[in-house]
């Protein structure tokens, strides 16, 4: 017996990631409950259930993906101070999927929480199919690097 995965169609993709690209919260990027279910499908599995306490990843390690809160909170910490709380529909982890390189910090479930990873293609095909994700996406950037030199 073979085992399919459903995967939406290119333009069921698009139309949703236009859709969560479009709005945009106090952590940058949001996403509402209708898209998040086609989101995690989407970048080939369910999200990601942490207890609390429990570590997403750590700082140092390679990430292929950056994630998207369905629940609960994540601390974002570097060099053992929580310098971020992200909670639902924010997306952390995307330093490393940008460019490549090793994490920048640790990120610890604050309290029980889901996360839909994003991997490199889908995150691409975001940029490239709605501009204002990646316009988003730098904004996050920069207030997280101001917040970091304050």
């Amino acid at each position: 017996m073979t085992f399919v995965q459903h995967r939406p169609s290119l333009s069921q993709t698009r139309r949703t990631t236009v859709a969560f690209c479009s709005r945009s919260n106090a952590t940058g990027c949001s996403m509402d409950e209708n898209n998040f279910e086609l989101w995690a499908r989407s970048v080939g599995g369910n999200p990601i259930h942490f207890d609390a306490g429990q570590t997403i990843f750590a700082a140092g390690t390679h990430g292929i993906h950056a994630y998207v809160v369905r629940s609960g909170t994540v601390d974002i910490v570097i060099n053992d101070r929580v310098v971020e709380t992200v909670g639902p529909n924010g997306i952390f982890g995307e330093l490393a999927l940008l460019d490549g390189g090793n994490r920048s910090a640790t990120a610890i479930a604050k309290v029980a929480c889901e996360v839909a990873p994003i991997d490199q293609r889908m995150f691409l095909l975001m940029v490239d199919e709605a501009p204002y994700f990646a316009l988003n996406v730098m904004r996050l950037m920069a207030t997280r690097l101001r917040r970091r030199h304050d």
